[in-house]
């Protein structure tokens, strides 16, 4: 594969990811960076989510649910390990210096224990992020009506981070590689109203799976169209991960004059056969 120029640098940080890396994100939709914060601070917030679980650490038997679903945290460590700056540095040179938003914190976690019984919330999708017009003003949490376009409107990223050590048996995500293609294709006759109520199980089935898996301290940097799952947990510790999606400060935008697209809008570009 022919390696693409991107725009030009401004980066406040080092560069956190190379040429090859971001290379890697367009086709496959996703990148992996190891040691984006340290094992302690993922320790500490652990400790933190375990006195709002309604269950003991230390008692297996009290593991009584398959998923236990945390409200978002943005006190510390949490404040600190979302800013981190390797992944600013990568934000950057994934979705363009000024054009994301930082967060004071880490969205929902959902915490896997492990449990014979389907957690129910194991299908394909991708994240939504934006309230349709058909949405309720008033019901703030319901977002059965909430959709996805092709510019990717009010999201810029995927992030999961990993809060506690994640192997093959142990629920990690699963991530059909190079399915944000396809979500792109699907996506681009719906124009700026975009979709909602999707049905992805057959979305990029033919392709290669990935699972989400790593040390606490990993985090995976997606395409916010890229397709992915959870599934049951089969290991014997609990499974700590946060999913925060990372804002726009700006929109997407697939025609640029000056050609400064991001790999974000790169692979949406490449996906529609405009590049």
């Amino acid at each position: 594969m022919i390696e693409r120029d991107f725009m030009p640098s401004k980066e406040q940080y080092p560069a956190a990811l190379s040429r090859a890396q971001m290379n890697d994100f367009i086709e496959h939709g996703f990148v992996r960076i190891d040691d984006a914060f340290s094992e302690e601070q993922a320790a500490e917030a652990r400790a933190i989510m375990w006195r709002d679980i309604p269950c003991s650490e230390h008692d297996p038997a009290s593991w009584r649910f398959p998923v236990v679903r945390l409200p978002g945290y943005g006190g510390e460590p949490f404040r600190t390990i979302a800013n981190m700056p390797v992944l600013h540095a990568a934000f950057d040179q994934l979705v363009g210096p000024g054009r994301w938003l930082p967060r004071d914190g880490l969205g929902t976690f959902p915490v896997r224990f492990p449990h014979p019984d389907d957690p129910g919330d194991a299908g394909w999708h991708v994240d939504l992020s934006f309230p349709g017009d058909d949405c309720d003003p008033n019901e703030q949490s319901d977002f059965s009506a909430w959709r996805v376009n092709v510019t990717s409107r009010g999201r810029a990223l995927l992030t999961l981070f990993l809060f506690s050590d994640i192997s093959e048996d142990d629920a990690p995500t699963r991530i059909r590689v190079g399915s944000h293609m396809e979500m792109a294709r699907y996506l681009e006759p719906a124009g700026e109203q975009g979709r909602s109520h999707m049905m992805l199980e057959h979305m990029g089935a033919d392709r290669p799976q990935a699972l989400a898996t790593g040390k606490a301290g990993t985090v995976y940097i997606c395409h916010p169209f890229l397709v992915h799952a959870a599934q049951k947990h089969r290991g014997t510790r609990p499974r700590f991960m946060a999913q925060p999606s990372i804002g726009l400060a700006e929109p997407c935008r697939l025609e640029r004059p000056d050609g400064a697209y991001s790999p974000v809008e790169i692979a949406i570009r490449r996906a529609l056969g405009k590049e």
